[in-house]
């Protein structure tokens, strides 16, 4: 893989970021080139890292997940040995969706969903007796106003 994308690998990342589900005909029909090299560069691009996986997005609110809530957790060390524990600890918890080690204040930052309050305020039991944990502060979200789960490809100079 080139250490520079061209012209077709920025339409083919866009493709796939928009539609993960085509065919590799009809891909290489929209990105104009025949389908063994669009499949050569499919690879390629999954083997540099530009393509991590594929995967459905689903709706967590159909599925019985509610409650979205981010919590902020302040730790009470930042010692990489308590940092690792408490991540650790949140790889293993099934409502956190996401965990952001931030700069600043806060340490981390989770996206939690749960089927109810009641499942999410256990939750918030566990994760104040995590490792190293000195305080959690949570919000519970009211609605979502943007979910762009994709990479903004207008803004880094993609074709």
């Amino acid at each position: 893989m080139p250490a520079r994308l061209d012209t077709i690998d920025w339409k083919i990342l866009k493709e796939l970021q928009d539609d993960g589900r085509i065919t590799n005909v009809e891909l290489a029909r929209r990105v104009g080139i025949s389908a063994p090299p669009c499949l050569r560069r499919v690879r390629a691009l999954e083997e540099a890292g530009y393509i991590k996986g594929y995967r459905a997005l689903l709706d967590e609110k159909v599925l019985g997940y509610e409650v979205t809530v981010f919590a902020m957790v302040h730790l009470s060390s930042q010692a990489e040995a308590d940092l690792k524990a408490f991540e650790d600890f949140v790889r293993k918890a099934p409502l956190v969706r996401e965990c952001w080690m931030l700069s600043g204040e806060i340490d981390f930052v989770l996206k939690c969903v749960a089927p109810d309050l009641k499942t999410f305020q256990a939750f918030v039991a566990e994760l104040t007796a995590a490792p190293h944990v000195r305080n959690v502060k949570t919000s519970l979200t009211l609605r979502n106003s943007k979910d762009a789960a994709m990479v903004p490809m207008e803004l880094k100079g993609a074709p």
